[in-house]
């Protein structure tokens, strides 16, 4: 191992910043130049690149990745009673948006290997009232949606991506958020394509969700003043669209570099009981997070917070387990995979201009405290 080279963040955007400043202010002064602040240029060249680059007919800037989410599903006319299944290891919104429409989340265990949606498993909890499923790539790594697929066909289901932390990664050829009927996205500044804020994107090949999404985003209106629903006020910022479009162009490049840091961890945990992320061999990893797992996650995370380096536990208690969802009857020991792995996991630094020195360190303070 390298000689320890001090602290490590969990994510230096720094570097990152210093690269784009430039180009990034000059965009900010022409927008502001233009006075065009909403629905601007900047907005519509972006939406077209990231269509272009996902491979979908269109693509709709929105707020951020939760209104991304809510909006697919009220376009897609799920409501109050209705079904939907999906993961319980995820960020909150993912099942949060569920219950924002009045319908009911089901909660299916997860792939021990990759932590995405078990398609095994979802068969089996389909309902008369079941009418969609909803996947996370989680942590970069594309959900089966092979299998997955072929269930919502066989069931007549919606396939709603929660590509949130996975802009990049693709399976079989195919991008996220291509898929299924909508793909949701976030722009949140610890994204593997981030903003400078907040910020989301809608991903559809179907030209009247499309439709009926941009008239959801702004106050359910069909044309000027003119409003035909009860809709939401979700645009994506002038600005922040600036800054995508900058960074859209170097993304390929930095998940290549996201890549090159995963196979550095993967090299150095390889003889340890350190157990690396998984991705099926026909998936490409965005590695939004690296996430490792070991029954001595707690003392690990200590020890590498006592060293100055970051660290993250995503996710602590699994969404079946939270207060807000008790109402639904899930009892510890029901989903156990999500469970175990909520106990064992932790985020360890990830980001495009990591140094292979920085990886040491993070490495040698991991190995030390499992005894390696």
């Amino acid at each position: 191992m390298s000689k320890a080279i001090g602290p490590v963040p969990y994510l230096d955007l720094a570097a990152e910043f210093k690269e784009l400043e430039a180009e990034w202010f000059d965009a900010i002064r022409a927008a502001g130049r233009s006075g065009r602040f909403i629905h601007g240029p900047n907005v519509s060249a972006f939406e077209q690149e990231t269509a272009r680059y996902l491979g979908v007919e269109h693509a709709i800037g929105v707020a951020n990745g939760t209104d991304a989410l809510v909006l697919v599903l009220r376009a897609a006319g799920l409501k109050r009673g209705d079904e939907i299944i999906t993961t319980p290891w995820t960020f909150f919104a993912s099942a949060e948006v569920i219950a924002h429409i009045g319908a009911v989340p089901v909660f299916v265990d997860i792939d021990p290997d990759t932590f995405n949606l078990n398609p095994q498993q979802v068969e089996a909890r389909i309902t008369s009232r079941t009418k969609a499923i909803l996947p996370v790539h989680i942590f970069g790594c594309p959900a089966n949606l092979s299998d997955l697929g072929e269930i919502a066909l066989r069931h007549r289901l919606e396939v709603i991506e929660d590509c949130a932390q996975a802009f990049g990664a693709s399976r079989n050829g195919e991008k996220v958020g291509s898929a299924g009927r909508a793909g949701c996205f976030s722009f949140y500044p610890t994204k593997v394509l981030g903003g400078y804020g907040d910020g989301g994107l809608i991903s559809t090949s179907d030209k009247q969700l499309a439709t009926t999404i941009r008239h959801l985003c702004n106050h359910g209106a069909a044309s000027p003043f003119i409003h035909d629903q009860v809709g939401h006020n979700s645009r994506l910022d002038e600005i922040q669209a600036a800054l995508l479009r900058i960074k859209l162009r170097k993304l390929d490049q930095a998940i290549a570099k996201r890549n090159q840091v995963a196979s550095w961890y993967h090299s150095r945990f390889i003889e340890s009981p350190v157990v690396t992320p998984s991705c099926p061999f026909e998936a490409e990893h965005a590695y939004n997070l690296y996430t490792i797992r070991t029954p001595d996650r707690d003392p690990v995370r200590a020890a590498l917070t006592d060293a100055k380096i970051g660290s993250s536990i995503c996710y602590p208690q699994p969404l079946h387990l939270q207060t807000v969802f008790s109402h639904l009857n899930y009892q510890a020991g029901s989903l156990p995979v999500a469970e175990t792995a909520a106990d064992e996991v932790i985020s360890l630094p990830i980001f495009p201009d990591m140094a292979e020195e920085q990886v040491d360190r993070v490495c040698q303070v991991v190995l030390d405290t499992i005894g390696q």
